[in-house]
């Protein structure tokens, strides 16, 4: 029965966030719907913090339905800026993710972005796509976070029980997205303050500076 127990607490999947999680780009997001709800919503100081994890359309359903013909201008303006950002690794992710591909875990991303802005993820970072087993955008899920059905999706697409996999996320609705889901929760301090997130993860983290498959599988067996 001990061995059974040990191996049920074995990681086998490593499920990541995007933006805050693999990418530091969370601050450029920020800082582009602080001008769009500043120019749209001035009644609504911190929306561009409520609607982090969200997918563009339910932004649009949720935020702007009542600035229906300003969507397309906006999107203009966020398919200019994301063309524009810059696209660097949160400290240590690269390192990290490679020992955990070592270790036998499959890895995928869980993103609320859509096809298109991956494309240019691609074009940006040609090595992307290595680090990853799967690349789950928005266009796959029934719901987005924090619903669970994204991170449940990243479990199913592995064959795995959710109990075996871990979710890396930074955003309050990420954090709920993983937690729904009966998922390991590791949360980046990258957009929110550690203290802030903690009541919604397992384990906070800076980053990935000197952590790897057996600090997680450490972490996990806790």
């Amino acid at each position: 029965m001990e061995k059974i127990a040990q191996m049920r607490k074995e990681v086998k999947a490593a499920l990541f966030d995007l933006d805050g999680v693999v990418f530091n780009t969370e601050p450029q997001y920020t800082e582009f719907w602080r001008t769009q709800c500043r120019q749209y919503h001035p009644d609504m100081p911190g929306l561009e913090n409520e609607i982090k994890g969200q997918t563009l359309v339910e932004i649009y359903e949720k935020y702007f339905a009542d600035v229906k013909e300003e969507q397309v201008k906006i999107t203009e303006r966020l398919n200019q800026f994301e063309a524009d950002m810059r696209f660097d690794y949160v400290d240590g992710f690269v390192d990290f993710v490679a020992d955990l591909r070592r270790h036998g875990v499959k890895t995928a991303v869980v993103t609320s972005s859509n096809v298109v802005k991956m494309e240019r993820v691609y074009a940006k970072c040609p090595e992307f796509k290595r680090m990853f087993d799967r690349v789950l955008t928005s266009e796959d899920f029934t719901a987005s976070k924090p619903d669970p059905a994204p991170y449940l999706k990243g479990a199913e697409c592995f064959n795995l029980s959710p109990s075996l996999c871990v979710g890396f996320e930074d955003s309050f609705n990420g954090l709920k997205s993983v937690r729904s889901a009966g998922e390991f929760t590791v949360g980046l301090a990258t957009t929110n303050p550690a203290e802030a997130i903690r009541p919604y993860a397992d384990v906070v983290i800076p980053d990935y500076i000197g952590k790897g498959y057996d600090w997680l599988a450490a972490e996990f067996a806790r």
